[in-house]
């Protein structure tokens, strides 16, 4: 039996969601979800329909709206983003299991149907459309829909069709691929290709997916290596994966990871206090999770220059997401290493973290990113002791740390934290008001 796959995408969800709580139509009322404390160079992390048709982008800084145009802005509210997701996710559950849905992400599901079109006695697009239905009733959030036998045709359908489709629903076959998607430009439309693998595919005379399908194989293995197989799947409408290979997929390997972008440039001190505030945060982490871990690894992303040498024009990629400047990555230091033996101690994985840092950053240029990630992780008590371990010492760590966990459970995340999150630029205590970056 041919499968049946559904990809359901909640329009402009941010921005629909405060319209919606507003008592507001998302398309009649112009409203952008941004943070008005952090300038006018802040991006706009969504627009709303009636925003979208007076010509603004997803994606865009507030200084790039044009002037004259009457709006409403609304801080970001990511927890309030994230109860709405769920509670649209309990309404699927109402009509599928959990083992045919997969949240890929807060706004954006794909859903197996086979199954439940003989049960409901619905053709797909039927069984789409109530669906749709029943989300902007029930929630008053526009819902878009894409439908195809595969997990990729159901989501280009989605992004491609169901824009220029009156019910916001798309559908593709194979043979309606070929005739709809091969000639489609710009490319970066399709699912997975961006600007960067659209250059690429440029340089080999490739624009579209149609002329993708023409190149030969070898041609695309030379230049993306084992991801020409991807390429070549999806210019062809195939992709093997199906929903119960991804319930079953369980990575070989597993770690935790914290970043950041800072809100200026930070100079070496500022950015080695943040980066021991990050630290301290994952330690408690790993002794929430009772882990420990063998490897660490660190990214140190300066300002880019305004004004580099020979760099040449500076090249921009507009697209659904705003616009970015592409073929020229801002510099960066990167660096990881084996710590010889797993460990869950803030004092050595911090004197870890530190003396990598001062290796590899440079001292004399400002620091707009930190991303530290503790990898190799092992239940604790595979935790390595050595001849010089102090056990005692690491005892009355963990104690400290389970004391402190407990106490920002209860009371909050700012109820107990180091000295070091007072120090200038210090960032964890704004951090902890947060979701995702953004105020709850």
């Amino acid at each position: 039996m041919e499968r049946a796959y559904l990809c359901i995408d909640l329009k402009s969800f941010y921005a629909s969601v405060e319209c919606v709580d507003r008592g507001l139509d998302p398309f009649e009322t112009r409203l952008v979800v941004a943070d008005p404390t952090r300038g006018p160079k802040t991006i706009c992390l969504a627009v709303s329909p009636a925003m979208k048709a007076a010509g603004v982008r997803n994606r865009c800084r507030v200084f790039e709206i044009p002037d004259g145009l009457d709006y409403v802005m609304a801080r970001p509210r990511m927890r309030r983003y994230m109860e709405v997701s769920a509670d649209i996710y309990a309404r699927y559950l109402r009509y599928f299991s959990p083992e045919d849905i997969h949240p890929y992400s807060v706004d954006e599901v794909f859903i197996d149907i086979t199954p439940y079109l003989a049960l409901y006695g619905l053709p797909p697009r039927e069984l789409a459309a109530r669906l749709v239905a029943l989300v902007r009733r029930e929630t008053g959030i526009c819902a878009t829909a894409g439908i195809g036998p595969n997990l990729f045709l159901a989501k280009v359908a989605l992004d491609v069709g169901a824009k220029h489709d009156p019910a916001n629903i798309g559908e593709l076959d194979e043979e309606r691929f070929k005739c709809l998607i091969w000639p489609h430009r710009p490319i970066t439309d399709i699912w997975g290709i961006g600007p960067g693998i659209a250059r690429r595919l440029a340089a080999l005379g490739a624009t579209c997916l149609g002329e993708v399908a023409l190149l030969p194989e070898q041609v695309l293995y030379d230049e993306f290596g084992i991801n020409a197989e991807l390429l070549i799947d999806h210019a062809w409408g195939v992709e093997p994966c199906t929903m119960a290979q991804i319930k079953a997929y369980r990575p070989r390997a597993h770690s935790l990871g914290s970043g950041q972008v800072l809100p200026r440039d930070y100079d070496f001190g500022e950015a080695r206090v943040v980066l021991r505030e990050m630290v301290d945060a994952l330690v408690l982490d790993l002794v929430e999770k009772g882990l420990a871990c063998a490897h660490l690894a660190l990214h140190v992303g300066y300002a880019r220059e305004r004004d580099e040498a020979g760099a040449g024009p500076v090249r921009t990629f507009t697209g659904e997401h705003g616009t970015r400047v592409i073929g020229r990555r801002a510099p960066a230091a990167d660096a990881s290493r084996a710590l010889g033996a797993a460990s869950a101690s803030r004092a050595e994985l911090t004197r870890q973290a530190l003396a990598l840092f001062d290796e590899i950053a440079d001292p004399n240029r400002p620091v707009r990113r930190l991303n530290v990630a503790f990898g190799a992780l092992v239940p604790e008590e595979l935790a390595d002791l050595t001849l010089f371990s102090d056990v005692g010492a690491e005892t009355a760590e963990r104690s400290l740390a389970e004391a402190t966990i407990a106490v920002k459970r209860r009371f909050g995340r700012n109820a107990l934290v180091r000295g070091t999150s007072f120090r200038p630029g210090a960032t964890a205590r704004e951090r902890n008001q947060q979701v995702g970056g953004h105020h709850e």
